[in-house]
């Protein structure tokens, strides 16, 4: 059984997700604030998958998200926000802060449940895939699949389970122009529920990562395409 933490002050709206899920067969954990949030996370409790609100009590659900982000143990446990904030730059902010995804109030409950499943099934894929012997190299890259590291120049890099999974992707397949559609169905999975713009997104901080060692050349715009990862400039 999958753990599910419940991030939401909304009592009706806590109420409503969580009998819902816990019909579907899943444990829920609810918090109905930000230090309650936290001493769950703090715990020892394994959570699987965390629906995070971003208007929270005695704090934000973007701080918490950092939190869970910096987090060696819990920054590639998938988090949904959840809001009613609908303006495409504050969905922006909340997957630049390290989201997994962004559904908008109101939601219908199956909607979220397909969210739900579809992340829960990445993260088991990309577990699975740890068992493939298989090391990437390109121009002072390396991804290592095996230990879900990655080092360039010799030097290990932080990075979060998408930009590993998008990186690894695309050096495995140099100088080829992916559309943000086929990086979807390749790297999200052909089940994914998030836009296109999601794509630009993991893009953007994929390059950051790659910036101080000037590899984000590397990584090409390609105008009305898409994507590709190529030392020919």
């Amino acid at each position: 059984m999958k753990n599910i933490l419940v991030v939401e002050d909304e009592k009706n709206i806590q109420d409503m997700v969580s009998v819902y899920l816990k019909s579907k067969n899943y444990k829920i954990f609810q918090a109905y604030d930000y230090i309650e949030a936290l001493e769950i996370l703090t715990s020892k409790k394994n959570i699987d998958l965390i629906l995070l609100d971003w208007m929270i009590p005695k704090g934000s659900g973007i701080q918490l998200l950092e939190k869970i982000k910096e987090d060696e143990n819990r920054k590639d446990v998938p988090v949904i926000m959840l809001s009613a904030k609908i303006e495409v730059n504050d969905r922006i902010e909340g997957l630049n802060k390290g989201a997994d995804d962004y559904l908008t109030k109101p939601f219908s409950l199956k909607e979220l449940l397909a969210r739900v499943e579809a992340h829960l099934r990445r993260v088991k894929n990309s577990n699975d895939n740890k068992t493939n012997k298989e090391i990437v190299e390109y121009e002072g890259i390396k991804v290592d699949t095996i230990a879900h590291r990655v080092f360039i120049n010799n030097k290990d890099v932080q990075i979060r389970r998408i930009e590993f999974k998008l990186l690894n992707f695309l050096a495995s397949h140099p100088d080829r122009v992916f559309s943000r559609s086929q990086l979807l169905d390749n790297v999200w999975g052909i089940d994914t529920y998030v836009d296109e713009r999601t794509v630009d997104v993991s893009i953007g901080r994929l390059k950051r990562i790659l910036e101080p060692t000037g590899h984000d050349k590397l990584l090409q715009t390609v105008r009305g395409e898409g994507y590709r990862f190529s030392n020919i400039i």
